[in-house]
């Protein structure tokens, strides 16, 4: 069926609900890039202060919390936690390049996926 098939009414509403979507999706990424210029700035204290990159007790904590807050937001908590270790994983790469430009690189340091949740 094409879009000029679809009565009226219903492309209307499935115009409607991806406005809505997108619009979703623009304050996702806003809300990520916000994100991301906070742990900045938690990975140059890190590096001034030459403190690891990760820190996997903090990291254990904002999981279980992210997985609550996804369970009473009727979202599955796995996916939530998925989610989370994406973005820990990429806060840390952030913050091995900035104890490295920084000249606090640790060549025996491994990153894994610990630690940068909320700029652990």
């Amino acid at each position: 069926m094409s879009t000029s098939e679809i009565d009226a009414s219903v492309q209307a509403e499935l115009n409607r609900l991806r406005e809505s979507i997108d619009n979703i999706d623009a304050a996702v990424v806003h809300m990520l890039a916000e994100r991301f210029k906070a742990t900045q700035q938690v990975g140059r204290l890190k590096a001034d202060h030459r403190l690891p990159p990760a820190d996997p007790a903090r990291e254990t904590r904002q999981i279980a919390r992210l997985r609550q807050l996804a369970q009473s937001a009727n979202l599955d908590p796995a996916f939530a936690e998925k989610l989370l270790n994406f973005i820990i994983a990429e806060v840390i790469r952030h913050h091995e390049r900035i104890a490295d430009e920084a000249g606090n690189g640790d060549p025996g340091r491994t990153g894994g996926t610990t630690g940068a949740v909320t700029g652990a």
